[in-house]
């Protein structure tokens, strides 16, 4: 079973409660629901799963969501499973202005000042519940651990500012770190339009969730349609979309990004930590790997761990995790970690059960289809290589020979005619039926190949296997006839035309790392600044990191094209202070050299394993 983005964000999406519906139970649970008063007064609505029939005092293992808890009893019987065969105390809870708990629900509420004693924020939010439950549930034992996805991962990060002395052990799972360098609504400055766009709307149209009514399958059409970003408040959500508002009130990395991005809050390291991600993540990959690098600064004590395994976002709480999209990786990866790595990892800090035998991280490395173990990570040991684009385009190991400094390849980007970033029709992100979205990372990138306004540069088969492990890194050098622009790099695995095992993978075009930056922000995220146009400019864009085998036969490619509609907004390519304000007459094509000559040598660099 694959685990679609929104149930993974939300517990395997509990449904909306109806009027007067009360939670589901569990087999072999008893069920209590209360509103536990904060230091505000505010009440939030809470669920508590106490096992049935005589047993030890047992901890509490404790997610608190903005997605509803009316249905937390699948979480149970599906992704805690394992911890549930363990034995513990179940808490589930609704967030501040979500279901049935009091108050005004915040988007990704910032920290609280702490000069203020009457402050509230989440880490206050999730201090007081845990201080009611120890006081009110028989039978705890004083310990509490908590783990979430997604925005309950960010939940569970918030919980560990200031954390309430029981709480032991925290799993922030998928947790957004910076949402404007990397996470759910931006990728390093450049808005990431479909999701921003729909997500906000479904979190804040009411305390349910209410799918945007697009009025066409295709959004691809609909989002060209639109046209400039300022007729979605003009046409469609009249300024009622409080993020929204936030998002064109807020283009550049200010404050206001700034104050709910992680990094100026993880100075300690306050509880064990079991950071988790996947590696083909739709929506918050960035944010673990961040969350975990700058908590290791911190880990004298060595509790501050990471497990990324070939999943999607949240696809380690499916029951089997074996295949994503047409993709097998062998085995029950998501099982494995559930049973292998999750349930002994809570019980040896809540319960004092085994060695801590954590790893300082565990990857999965796809390609060879097998777990991994580094005492540190990047990995420590591996080489560092670049893939140079070559004439005719070649993809080698070896930087560009070719004389003169002006060798490049080049494409017309038109605003007009953007490069989708998956296959059409793109239904709805939230579409009720099967919308791709969940698996649109592992899709064969054949489909724009062969687009004039998409490069592609590639190796021979390779002659042996290539593993690589750690950061990636394209440096490119690039030139417009505009004054802004957008650039998309993705490091592509090329399957054989004659595969051994599977024929729908003959030739497929595996993406293994990706991302897109907004050439505004080459300098500063800060303070923005318009291109030359026709001025040779480097560009250094994170594609953050992988473990993946590259197989021999195979080829590695890159392809570089500047628009990925429309998950990424279309930029001008005219310099304007606000895209969100941009007008129709400042889209214009421009069109775009990427340079591969010994004076402007664009690459990928990549770290290889030493075999």
């Amino acid at each position: 079973m694959q685990v679609s983005s929104l149930l993974a964000l939300a517990l395997l999406l509990p449904a909306p409660p109806l009027a007067g519906q009360h939670a589901d139970s569990a087999a072999g649970f008893d069920l209590s629901e209360v509103m536990i008063p904060m230091r505000d007064g505010i009440k939030l609505h809470t669920t508590v799963f106490v096992p049935q029939g005589t047993h030890p005092p047992l901890p509490i293992i404790f997610t608190r969501t903005p997605y509803g808890i009316a249905h937390a009893a699948n979480t149970l019987r599906g992704y805690y499973r394992a911890l549930a065969t363990d034995g513990y105390i179940f808490v589930f809870q609704d967030i501040r202005g979500r279901y049935t708990s009091e108050g005004r629900f915040v988007m990704m509420r910032p920290p609280r000042d702490r000069r203020d004693p009457s402050a509230i924020d989440e880490s206050t939010d999730a201090y007081d519940a845990i201080a009611w439950l120890l006081a009110h549930v028989p039978g705890n034992h004083g310990r509490v651990g908590m783990l979430g996805i997604s925005y309950p991962g960010w939940l569970t990060l918030m919980a560990m500012l200031d954390p309430h002395p029981a709480l032991k052990a925290a799993s922030p799972q998928a947790s957004p770190a910076d949402m404007y360098l990397g996470d759910d609504f931006h990728h390093n400055g450049a808005f990431r339009l479909s999701y921003g766009f729909e997500y906000a709307a479904r979190m804040e149209t009411s305390k349910g969730q209410d799918t945007f009514a697009f009025d066409r399958h295709d959004t691809y059409q609909w989002y060209l349609a639109l046209g400039p970003l300022a007729n979605v408040n003009a046409r469609h959500l009249h300024g009622a979309i409080p993020s929204w508002n936030d998002f064109v009130a807020h283009p550049n990395y200010d404050g206001f990004w700034q104050r709910q991005a992680a990094a100026p809050y993880l100075t300690r390291v306050t509880v064990p930590t079991l950071n988790v991600a996947g590696w083909w993540d739709q929506e918050d990959f960035y944010g673990p790997l961040e969350i975990y690098e700058l908590l290791e600064r911190h880990d004298t004590a060595r509790v501050n761990s990471l497990v990324v395994g070939p999943w999607n976002h949240g696809g380690w709480a499916s029951a089997e995790g074996e295949k994503l999209g047409e993709i097998d990786f062998g085995s029950p990866t998501s099982r494995y970690f559930q049973e292998k790595i999750l349930a002994p990892w809570f019980a040896h800090f809540l319960k004092d059960q085994g060695e801590l035998r954590q790893p300082e991280a565990i990857t999965f490395e796809a390609g060879d289809n097998r777990w991994r173990s580094w005492d540190a990570w990047p990995p420590r040991g591996t080489t560092a290589k670049r893939l140079y684009f070559q004439a005719g385009g070649r993809l080698s190991f070896e930087p560009p020979a070719a004389p003169g400094a002006s060798a490049f390849d080049s494409y017309v980007s038109d605003p007009a005619h953007p490069v989708p970033y998956r296959h059409r029709p793109i239904p709805a992100t939230y579409s009720p039926q099967p919308s791709g979205w969940t698996t649109w990372l592992v899709e064969d990138q054949r489909f724009v190949e062969d687009r004039p306004d998409v490069l592609a540069w590639q190796t021979e088969p390779l002659e042996r296997d290539v593993t690589i492990a750690g950061d990636i890194t394209a440096r490119v050098f690039v030139s417009t006839t505009g004054t802004d622009g957008d650039w998309v790099v993705k490091l592509i695995d090329v399957y054989p035309d004659e595969p051994p095992t599977d024929w729908k993978l003959a030739g497929w075009q595996l993406m293994v790392a990706n991302d897109v930056f907004r050439g505004r922000f080459r300098s500063s995220f800060e303070k923005p600044q318009p291109f030359t146009p026709n001025q040779v400019t480097p560009l250094t864009i994170d594609l953050h990191s992988q473990d993946y085998r590259f197989l021999k036969g195979h080829r590695i490619m890159v392809q570089l094209q500047s628009t990925w509609f429309p998950l990424i907004d279309r930029n001008p390519q005219t310099f304007v202070p606000n895209i969100f304000e941009a007008r129709a007459a400042d889209y214009r094509p421009a069109t775009v050299r990427v340079y591969r000559s010994p004076r402007w040598p664009s690459s990928v660099e990549v770290h290889v394993v030493k075999e």
